[in-house]
């Protein structure tokens, strides 16, 4: 072989496989599962929120659900087409009237047949009518039951309806507590993310198949790595996995958003600042020291991203409080400040010349946890004196909680300080366990350019870390993983879905 062709596809004789052609992952573990065990039984559930409702939807899903559609609705349903009829009972009597819709397999949000029930949303209506579905599917099927959390979407994931990540953002899309967490959510949901982890793990697993190709044909006088420039591929790829990874984090924090707390010495404005960013009284606010005595919480957003802000005690020695309420209260508040992502360290501009007042916040200063980010800011600015602001840095973020002149700087300063880079648009929803498996990947991928850099004589390892990352990779979409993670992604779901 020469002049550049492509190596052949047969192996030579005796030469082992390195990497299979059939994935052994955690999917294909489950899909056994799901033919022998509790997931091939007949489910059924409530799938609307408690409580009153005009509408309620009680969903059924299961390999044929014939019996169910006979036994409820007394007709054949056309396939995923809404029909007004009566709900049967037991007793041939109608439960109520409503419209049913059958999703035959494979066309459904599981992949098998689903039956779905649009009843009136009565809460004991909806429990007579999911007994009546349960019953119905028994004497059928004596495996039938209730679904457990997240069943629905389990199934769907398995019969490879969405992968990992798009199921992962169903619940993200429930859960979203703001707008652009909510658009985010659905490009996930709708596989923007999937995609770009996809094409990072195709590019990886073609250049782990020209390593192979030159580790199973080392009589061939062609360097394949050289011809496909697989040096310049590796650092491409590489750099996406970075950009993926920062785009991730960003998903993160419009996920789950920031604990920010707001510490300081009493009276320098702590509450009257949660009560300027939430836009309403949420807490007492005197010129008494130590009014605030346990930890007061809104979440507010900012660009979208939510922001989970705590009022905390003001913090003093112990001999100075009050009693041992306050005390207390400054203990709780020195604990919210070690699990905060971000502390605004608030002091109070009428006394920056007062040397006590100096001191106390050098004391808090020294005590505050390192590796959080602490922002300075400098609280009643319309009650200082001329002189006070010629004391701070140039760059001081100063404020007025009263008036609410500097709050859009500091707003703009906690989304720098939480990470925030990018436009909502441009984010789709991520989790901790997603970034978590890009920076494996990136540290592969590095080690992997290292042994490249090495040339033959550390291919093997080469192929090795292209391998790891490309597992790391695939973690994300569910391709690779363990059992014991999809059990937890899902229970976290509500039932129904």
């Amino acid at each position: 072989m020469g002049g550049g062709q492509p190596p052949p596809a047969p192996r030579p004789a005796g030469r082992p496989v390195r990497w299979p052609a059939a994935r052994h992952n955690a999917a294909q573990h489950m899909r056994a599962a799901f033919e022998l065990g509790r997931s091939a039984d007949p489910i059924v559930a409530i799938a609307t929120a408690g409580g009153r409702g005009a509408v309620g939807i009680v969903r059924a899903s299961g390999r044929d659900l014939t019996p169910l559609v006979e036994a409820v609705c007394a007709r054949v349903l056309e396939p995923r087409r809404a029909t007004l009829l009566p709900f049967v009972g037991d007793d041939g009597a109608a439960l109520d009237r409503g419209i049913a819709i059958h999703f035959p397999a494979p066309h459904s949000y599981t992949g098998e047949d689903v039956l779905e029930l649009q009843a009136h949303g009565g809460p004991v209506l909806l429990q007579l009518l999911l007994a009546r579905c349960l019953g119905a599917l028994q004497r059928a099927f004596p495996s039938a039951r209730l679904a457990q959390p997240g069943e629905f979407t389990e199934r769907a994931f398995l019969n490879d309806k969405l992968d990992l990540a798009q199921a992962e953002a169903v619940a993200d899309l429930i859960d979203a507590g703001t707008e652009a967490a909510a658009r985010s959510a659905a490009r996930s949901l709708a596989g923007e993310f999937s995609r770009e982890i996809a094409t990072l793990a195709r590019e990886t697993i073609e250049l782990r198949t020209l390593v192979e190709a030159t580790l199973d044909f080392p009589e061939e006088e062609v360097d394949f790595l050289e011809q496909a420039h697989a040096h310049e591929r590796l650092a491409a790829i590489d750099a996406a996995v970075q950009a993926a990874l920062a785009r991730a984090r960003q998903g993160v924090l419009l996920r789950d958003g920031l604990n920010v707390v707001i510490a300081g010495q009493p009276n320098v404005g702590k509450s009257s600042l949660l009560n300027a960013l939430a836009g309403a009284e949420l807490a007492i606010v005197t010129p008494i020291p130590g009014t605030t005595r346990d930890r007061i919480g809104q979440t507010i957003q900012i660009e979208g991203v939510p922001l989970h802000v705590v009022d905390t005690a003001g913090l003093r020695a112990d001999e100075q409080a009050a009693d041992e309420v306050e005390r207390i209260g400054i203990g709780r508040s020195w604990q919210a400040i070690a699990a905060a992502d971000a502390v605004i360290f608030l002091h109070d501009l009428t006394r920056a010349g007062d040397a006590a007042s100096r001191a106390a916040d050098a004391e808090i200063a020294a005590r505050l946890p390192a590796g959080v980010p602490v922002l300075e800011v400098f609280n009643k600015l319309d009650a200082a004196a001329p002189g006070a602001l010629q004391r701070l840095a140039p760059d001081a973020l100063t404020l007025s909680a009263r008036t609410g002149d500097g709050l859009d700087a500091l707003r703009r300063a906690l989304l720098h300080a939480a990470g925030w880079q990018a436009a909502p648009e441009g984010v789709t929803i991520a989790r901790a366990r997603h970034v978590e498996a890009l920076r494996r990947t990136q540290t592969h991928l590095s080690e992997a350019r290292a042994h490249a850099a090495q040339g033959a004589a550390a291919l093997e390892l080469l192929a090795e870390e292209l391998r790891l990352a490309h597992q790391a990779l695939g973690e994300i979409t569910g391709e690779f993983g363990s059992e014991d993670l999809l059990g937890e992604i899902f229970g976290r779901f509500c039932i129904g879905k």
